[in-house]
């Protein structure tokens, strides 16, 4: 089926009065959660799993699609107005998107960010048409080496770049391979880790790990932080932008769509290294770069491009791999599976409605984005008076029904309980869970690879270095842990030298920004102005956000 037939194909399924139904409430959920601190993509997709169980398989991936591409512009709202950032990949728009709201231009810092989204994800749309027919292509000649070694790379870099602890999150992984392991074995069909119980014979379900990782977890997590926001009293006003700052917003959306697309193709790349990449690129080509973090325009353009577009690009391993490249798409990989459907290289011939309804949804929920945000700015920032209480009551009781519907199980809501604790104290102590139901959901896939590889070669583990493919990963996996090492050993070093300066002011350079899809954010530098610190890197305050905060 060639571009413009699959093209057709999509158009005729997103337009369906259901799936244009479904994509509405996709983005309008995505942007609601965004403008929420304390919730995030992944918290509120995985509270959904269970609805999604009774959809049609295209149905809930456009539904949760939405969810995660429109919560990319929610979060800009609390940024902007309230120096709050909604979800992760929107702190950089804290630094000059809240300088502009405070001289009186939030109208156009909101409306150059509509603007930009709406580009960057509709570019990103059309490179993942281009790019993933042929790199589909390419994968159906994959053989089982290439799936361990492919499902072994995307764990490592997804701890490695999407987590702030590297070693904290392979032991997740670790802990994630091994939950997998739980239940009947792929070959023998032997009990593994069961203790006896019946429960578990058929594995740990993904719908009760992940609700309770990253739902329970999540609401234990943000009932305990108390931080207000910073609210903009004047009303936001000429929000689309001036001719002026379009020209001086052209180039940034421009190379903002170009970088958040292959860093969002990027396992780990995702929406929080896309905007902290294409704000650092902006400000190294402007002519006066003092100007950012004292609301240059192009600081608010830039980010919020680079962000959608990796959102959208980042369903480019998804569905012709079968490869989720963040924890948010691992939530999604999951949700296919539970209709029965196994995204990967044979998806755009066995599911061709599936591949090409996505896609023509994103323009369909992209051109939705644009017309609701803009004039509903005010509305969506009223949603943030709603308490965390209630919020939490309400999401705790979706989630324990939800879960039990799926299975009509009661011990699948201990699994959640459990899981909830676990996530929490995961929180806590600054272990992430993305890690942990990343390598969950590619066990079964690494695990049945390995063995197969093993067979063909007799037991040799020479059968993945000797394949071209295979190999090439493995050598690129080295590399990683190897550069990784190197530059902890070289940062334990400069703090010996320098055992008088705190650790924060070490870090004050950089930023420190939860993984991908998460909600709350922190950064290390101490100003609370927005303003820059010596160094020239703006501040938005430490500490992170919750859901609603404790507001009248």
């Amino acid at each position: 089926m060639g571009i413009m037939d699959g093209l057709g194909e999509g158009f005729s399924v997103a337009l369906d009065p259901t799936n244009i139904l479904y994509v509405f409430l996709g983005v309008l959920i995505g942007t609601v959660i965004g403008v929420l601190p304390g919730l995030g993509p992944t918290a509120t997709i995985a509270l959904l799993l269970p609805i999604t169980y009774e959809l049609e398989p295209t149905s809930s991936v456009i539904l949760l699609a939405g969810i995660y591409y429109g919560s990319m512009y929610g979060g800009t709202i609390t940024s902007v107005l309230l120096r709050l950032p909604g979800e992760a990949a929107s702190v950089v728009t804290v630094f000059d998107g809240h300088q502009m709201a405070m001289q009186g231009r939030a109208g156009p810092a909101l409306g150059i960010a509509a603007v930009g989204s709406f580009i960057g994800g509709t570019l990103s749309v059309v490179g993942l048409i281009l790019l993933a027919p042929p790199l589909a292509d390419l994968a159906v000649q994959f053989g089982d080496p290439e799936y361990v070694a492919l499902t072994a790379f995307g764990i490592l870099l997804v701890t490695y770049l999407g987590t702030k602890h590297p070693v904290k999150a392979l032991c997740m992984a670790a802990l994630g391979l091994l939950l997998a392991t739980i239940g009947r074995d792929l070959v023998t069909g032997t009990s593994r880790f069961t203790f006896d119980q019946v429960e578990l014979f058929d594995g740990l379900d993904f719908v009760a790990v992940a609700m309770g990782l990253f739902g329970v977890g999540e609401i234990l997590y943000n009932l305990e932080k108390t931080e207000k926001a910073e609210q903009i009293k004047s009303k936001v006003k000429n929000i689309w932008p001036s001719r002026r700052d379009f020209r001086d917003s052209s180039g940034a959306i421009a190379r903002g769509s170009v970088l958040g697309f292959f860093l969002g193709v990027l396992p780990g790349g995702g929406g929080v290294i896309s905007s902290l990449a294409s704000y650092g690129m902006e400000k190294r080509r402007a002519k006066d770069p003092s100007r950012f973090g004292k609301g240059a325009i192009e600081g608010v353009a830039g980010p919020e491009t680079a962000n959608n577009a990796s959102s959208t690009s980042a369903f480019v391993p998804l569905l012709t791999l079968g490869i989720p490249p963040n924890v948010v798409l691992a939530l999604i990989y999951g949700a296919l599976l539970i209709q029965g459907i196994t995204p990967g290289p044979q998806l755009i011939d066995n599911n061709p409605e599936i591949f090409w309804g996505v896609i023509a949804s994103m323009f369909i929920g992209n051109l939705m984005l644009l017309a609701l945000n803009i004039p509903l700015v005010g509305f969506f920032v009223q949603l943030l008076r709603v308490r965390a209480g209630i919020l939490a009551a309400f999401a705790l009781l979706i989630t324990m029904a939800g879960v039990f519907s799926v299975n009509n199980d009661v011990f699948d809501m201990w699994v959640v309980l459990v899981f909830g604790i676990i996530g929490w104290l995961m929180k806590k102590t600054g272990f992430e869970p993305g890690p942990l139901v990343l390598a969950f959901v590619l066990g079964a896939i690494l695990e049945e690879s390995f063995r197969r590889s093993m067979l063909l070669s007799g037991g040799e583990f020479s059968i993945f270095f000797t394949r071209p493919m295979s190999g090439t990963l493995f050598a690129v996996m080295a590399l990683v842990v190897l550069y990784s090492s190197v530059m902890g050993i070289r940062r334990r070093r400069q703090r010996s030298q320098l055992p008088g300066v705190a650790e924060e002011e070490l870090r004050a350079t950089g930023l420190e920004a939860e993984p991908e899809g998460t909600a709350g954010v922190a950064a290390t530098s101490g100003r609370t102005d927005g303003r820059a610190d010596d160094d020239g890197v703006p501040g938005t305050g430490g500490g992170s956000t919750r859901a609603g905060g404790d507001r009248p």
